[in-house]
C-alpha cells in the first residue's frame, strides 16, 4: 500500500509536502523519483500522485488524479474524559480509525490524570499529534480535528445545541434504539475509569443530554467510545 500524507497544498496537477510530512517522505519511507504516493488535503479531496522532485524538507509531486469525498453525516464527536495508563489515547486513536468528525478531552470529576497548566497545551498537542497519524494511517479524507480542553460545564452547553448521548452501563435505552435527529452533530460522553460521577449525569440529563448502553457488558474507557461509534457508523451507514 502506498504511503498517505497529508499536502501542504493540493491541486489538480501538482501537490507539496512540506515540514514533517517532507521529512518522513524523504528520509523516512526514502521516496524517490518517480514513486508513488497518495495524498490528501484533510477536507475532502485525495489524489493518486507520483513524486517530481524530492528533498529533505520539500516533496513536489505530480498529481495523477483527485477525487473527492462528501463528509460524512451526521458528524460524530467523541468527548473523551482524561484517563490513566494512555487509555484515553487508545480511545482517540481508534475513533480517529473509525471514522470521528472531532475529539473533545473532558476534565471529568473521576479522571485520575488532571491537566493543569503547560499539559493542557502539551496534552492537546499530545492528542492533536496522534489524530493526525491515526488519520493517516485509516486515509481518511476528511481530518478529525481535536478541540479544547472541557469541563462540565461545557459540555452542559453543548447539549444545548447538539445531541448528546452519555455513555452508561445503567442506562435503561439502548444506544441502537435511540432516536437520532438530523441536521446536528452527535456527541458521545464517555467517562473515565471510575464512571461519570451522578452529579454530572444529572446535570448533563437535565441540559438535554440521553444516557446510553451498549449492551450487557462493562467495557473500559478505551474501548467504549470506539465500540459506539463503530455501532453508530453501521447504524447510520457511514461506511457505505
Amino acid at each position: 500500500m502506498a504511503h498517505f500524507y497529508l499536502a501542504s497544498s493540493l491541486s489538480s496537477d501538482a501537490a507539496e509536502l512540506t515540514g514533517e510530512e517532507a521529512r518522513h517522505a524523504a528520509q523516512v519511507a526514502r521516496l524517490r523519483v518517480g514513486e508513488r504516493v497518495v495524498v490528501g488535503d484533510g477536507a475532502g479531496r485525495v489524489a493518486d500522485a507520483e513524486a517530481a522532485e524530492v528533498a529533505r524538507d520539500r516533496v513536489v509531486l505530480r498529481v495523477l488524479s483527485v477525487h473527492g469525498t462528501p463528509e460524512p453525516a451526521p458528524r460524530i464527536v467523541l468527548v473523551q474524559a482524561l484517563a490513566k495508563g494512555g487509555r484515553d489515547e487508545s480511545a482517540v486513536q481508534a475513533a480517529t480509525e473509525l471514522g470521528v468528525a472531532a475529539v473533545v478531552p473532558w476534565q471529568a470529576a473521576r479522571s485520575v490524570t488532571r491537566w493543569t497548566g503547560a499539559k493542557v497545551d502539551a496534552g492537546v498537542a499530545r492528542w492533536t499529534a496522534i489524530v493526525r497519524e491515526a488519520g493517516k494511517q485509516s486515509m481518511r479524507p476528511w481530518s478529525a480535528e481535536v478541540r479544547p480542553l472541557a469541563t462540565t460545564a461545557d459540555l452542559v452547553d453543548l447539549a444545548a445545541a447538539t445531541t448528546v448521548l452519555l455513555l452508561e452501563p445503567t442506562a435503561g435505552q439502548r444506544l441502537l434504539d435511540v432516536p437520532v435527529p438530523e441536521g446536528r452533530d452527535l456527541v458521545l460522553v464517555v467517562g473515565p475509569e471510575g464512571g461519570v460521577a451522578p452529579e454530572e449525569r444529572a446535570s448533563l440529563e437535565a441540559a438535554g443530554a440521553t444516557a446510553v448502553r451498549l449492551g450487557p457488558l462493562v467495557l473500559r474507557t478505551s474501548t467504549a467510545g470506539p465500540a459506539a461509534l463503530a455501532a453508530l457508523a453501521a447504524r447510520l451507514d457511514l461506511w457505505p
